[in-house]
């Protein structure tokens, strides 16, 4: 059993900051993939979900260049806080692809009913990819799914980790 103790890392949250930089990275980088080398258009509230990853990347970084434990443990756990924001929209943004709620209303919403005129103006100012259709599913789970289980349960993992007492 000791034997296995002394096999585990002995600063834990090193793995943190690598998981607070490697995770929101993999995860931009499969959003910008799927649109640049995939051909998916994103909606609006797919480029919401990639603004917290950017920052998350930024400040996991930024803990690379700190010293002091705490210092690091609080720009992880930051990173962290980030990912999990991109998690909550990418929850309410899948909540609307699967019709359980209402997304917001520019991005959702069928025009209106009026005259000719009218109904172009609206056409005009509507988005091009609407948010509550899915352009792409595995398992029945759509990129906005993926997104939230695997930032949620990451962003999770990572304030365990960094908040975690280093093993000796």
């Amino acid at each position: 059993m000791s034997r296995n103790l002394s096999r585990m890392p002995r600063n834990v949250p090193v793995l943190a900051r690598w998981l607070a930089l490697l995770l929101p990275l993999a995860l931009l980088g499969g959003a910008l993939g799927s649109q640049f080398i995939g051909g998916l258009v994103p909606c609006e509230m797919c480029v919401w979900q990639r603004w917290p990853h950017l920052a998350a990347i930024i400040v996991a970084a930024l803990a690379f260049f700190v010293r002091g434990r705490r210092q690091v443990a609080a720009l992880v756990l930051l990173a962290a806080l980030l990912i999990a924001v991109s998690g909550a929209i990418g929850v309410y943004h899948a909540g609307a692809e699967y019709h359980w709620w209402q997304g917001i209303t520019e991005c959702t919403a069928a025009p209106r009913q009026g005259s000719p005129m009218e109904m172009l103006t609206q056409a005009l100012r509507a988005p091009i990819v609407r948010c509550d259709v899915a352009q792409w599913t595995m398992f029945g789970i759509s990129l906005a799914g993926y997104n939230a289980i695997f930032s949620l349960g990451g962003a999770v993992l990572i304030a365990l980790l960094a908040t975690r007492k280093a093993v000796r």
